[in-house]
């Protein structure tokens, strides 16, 4: 257990009451100020700490915090320092899924961590690897006096599933001991939840499984074990997954039905291009990486896409081909990204999860999950032209109960007329994004709109069965009523995708130097439309990019690539002066080309997050693809409607 009077770190907004508390000086919640809200795994971890998944680790946590321009805790402070208790604010941990950061934490010595509040995967993975969490800040008061508390005062809020994992030393010794005798439940016994039920509560009842620890009761904030349809993983965290099995397990390592993993390497294909990767040395680093990756892969004889033959860049993200080849109505997806959540426009219940998840799933089948509150999102109203589901998002992130924390850790179900009419891949934008709003995951009941999708582009024949649906009369935290029709396109300011603002109130001229349309979020088919569509009037009109401008354009999967060939669309970019790149993860994650390389630089990009650091040291500002090109060919932050009506406000001006 902690020591007496342990050494307690306060990350606050002031960096300058961090580094005194680096120096040796003693705080209290009375003194430090205010505490760092929204602090994520970004932060935590940051790009070059994820090069390493061992002991190295503990030289890293939180050398990308950012408090006001400062970086105040640099590379093996913590661990000299000989911090072992955290104190942070609201919603802890959000962000990527990266088990990094709860690693290094631990790897550095610290035991436990407070914060006013957690974001789920965080807390989940911090669970898996016996690092403490709490919300009690009466505890922390305790042991600021030196008083001795036991693992007991701890857990004595978490669901009793939690609180098990958390006293067996992480999850990988739980399933040791536990999960490897599973026993599926008969379907025919599992209607054990009475009453109408959602979407997601059908498909998980229709997938738990019973343990000696966890029966089949699927209430609220209930821990449970269900059987994944689909797990996948990629190659940041491969490395992770690989040493834990191996320490687990040695030589009498199986994993569990095999035909149903899925391989990635979809983030390091662009690593030679990353600046921050080559002028950190780590380019050889990541190689091992992918290395380790690969031999994992091969050896257990899993399914896997990679690195292109002959080329930069991979066969695509890992959530986008999941939804795209692999992921159906009413199956249960894990992932480890938190952006897993993708294929939840299918119908599906997709979640991400962290390298010991994972780990212990390759070998069991199943994943652990706290059962959630939903909360539905009714969206109705036709959309504005010019408005897309990334601005759908950005709106929602705006809303004051959603960035209080409301949405942390629940499933956002969306329905209503605006769903209605849209597309597989503009619903995939808005459950993609889930992760942002906090949520567990976010699902679209299937529909005539799935079917399309799944024939047109995987060629199944799929039937909608009757429970594929959420019952009228199920339970919901909360009910969002969102008119879609009053929505303006949208921005994020930089630091947080919650800094929404609507662009015809931007009151500045913000001057962009890069412009960057991918990733998972916005490297789809109709992203690329969109696209297209833009950049085509642009060349109608005679215009280019300004010298000073930088517009990258990324394909999230080989699909979409091959259909903007078969569609002509990159003669259109080329005329435009557009670089267009091969499949990968690429600026939204900081490994590739599109990324700032510099503090001063401005950029505006259709990713879905923009904490410090995500994509280089320049600010980010978020929006929909159509803006992105529109302020990319007008070099400052633009609407597509305001760049056409300055266009004809020109040709008028012109022949006067």
């Amino acid at each position: 257990m902690l020591p007496m009077k342990p050494n307690v770190l306060f990350l606050t907004k002031d960096p300058k009451q961090i580094e005194r508390q680096l120096a040796g000086e003693k705080l209290d919640l009375e003194t430090i100020g205010e505490l760092r809200d929204d602090i994520s795994t970004d932060e935590i971890t940051p790009i070059p700490a994820l090069s390493y998944y061992n002991s190295v680790l503990g030289e890293h946590p939180y050398t990308g915090l950012k408090c006001g321009q400062v970086l105040p805790i640099g590379v093996g402070v913590i661990k000299k320092a000989g911090i072992q208790v955290i104190v942070a604010g609201n919603r802890y941990g959000k962000g990527s899924s990266r088990e990094h950061s709860p690693a290094a934490e631990k790897y550095a010595g610290i035991q436990l961590v407070f914060a006013k509040s957690f974001e789920r995967i965080y807390r989940q993975n911090a669970d898996n690897l016996g690092l403490l969490t709490s919300t009690d800040f009466s505890l922390l008061e305790r042991i600021v006096k030196g008083e001795a508390i036991q693992i007991e005062d701890i857990i004595q809020d978490r669901d009793d599933l939690s609180a098990k994992i958390i006293q067996s030393g992480g999850l990988l010794n739980f399933g040791k001991k536990y999960l490897l005798s599973d026993k599926r439940v008969d379907e025919l016994d599992s209607n054990h939840l009475q009453g109408p039920k959602t979407l997601f509560q059908k498909i998980i009842q229709r997938n738990l499984v019973s343990t000696e620890v966890t029966s089949i009761n699927a209430t609220v904030n209930k821990g449970v074990f269900v059987q994944a349809d689909w797990r996948f993983f990629h190659e940041y965290y491969t490395g992770m997954c690989s040493n834990l099995l191996h320490e687990a397990f040695s030589d009498t390592l199986s994993l569990h039905q095999k035909e149903s993993i899925v391989a990635f390497e979809d983030h390091l294909s662009y690593m030679h291009k990353s600046v921050i990767h080559v002028t950190h040395g780590l380019v050889n680093q990541l190689q091992g990486l992918s290395a380790v990756h690969r031999k994992f892969t091969d050896k257990h004889g899993l399914i896997s896409h990679g690195y292109l033959p002959q080329s930069e860049g991979s066969e695509g993200i890992s959530h986008a081909i999941m939804a795209e080849r692999y992921a159906l109505p009413g199956q249960v997806v894990a992932g480890t990204d938190s952006h897993t959540c993708h294929s939840g426009a299918l119908g599906c219940v997709a979640f991400g999860v962290g390298s010991t998840e994972m780990a212990n799933c390759l070998v069991t089948g199943l994943i652990r999950l706290t059962m959630p509150e939903s909360i539905l999102i009714e969206l109705n109203g036709e959309l504005l032209a010019g408005v897309s589901a990334k601005d759908i998002a950005l709106y929602l992130l705006a809303l004051p109960e959603i960035k209080g924390g409301a949405g942390v850790g629940k499933v956002f179900e969306f329905c209503g007329g605006t769903i209605a009419a849209l597309s597989i891949d503009e619903r995939a934008t808005l459950t993609n994004m889930c992760a942002e709003l906090g949520g567990f995951t976010g699902i679209v009941a299937p529909d005539a709109e799935t079917i399309r999708f799944l024939k047109e582009r995987r060629n199944v024949d799929f039937t909608i069965e009757p429970w594929m649906k959420s019952d009228p009369e199920a339970h919901y935290i909360a009910h969002l009523e969102i008119d879609c029709s009053q929505i303006q396109p949208m921005l994020a300011s930089p630091g947080d995708p919650g800094n929404g603002i609507s662009i015809d109130v931007l009151s500045d001229n913000v001057e962009i130097d890069i412009a960057y349309g991918g990733s998972c979020t916005a490297g789809k088919r109709e992203d690329f439309d969109a696209y297209h569509h833009v950049l085509a009037w642009a060349v109608n009109q005679g215009m280019k990019l300004p010298d000073r401008v930088t517009l990258y354009l990324q394909f999230g999967t080989v699909d979409v690539r091959d259909y903007c060939l078969e569609q002509g669309y990159l003669d259109t970019f080329e005329k435009i002066g557009a670089i267009v790149l091969e499949p990968a993860c690429g600026a939204c994650a900081n490994c590739g080309p599109g990324s700032s390389t510099d503090a001063s630089q401005v950029t505006i990009s259709a990713i879905n997050r923009n904490f410090p650091g995500r994509s280089g040291p320049g600010s980010v500002w978020l929006a929909s693809p159509e803006t992105v090109v529109a302020s990319a060919v007008a070099g400052r932050i633009i609407s597509f409607g305001e760049l056409k009506n300055s266009a004809v406000l020109k040709d008028a001006l012109n022949s006067y």
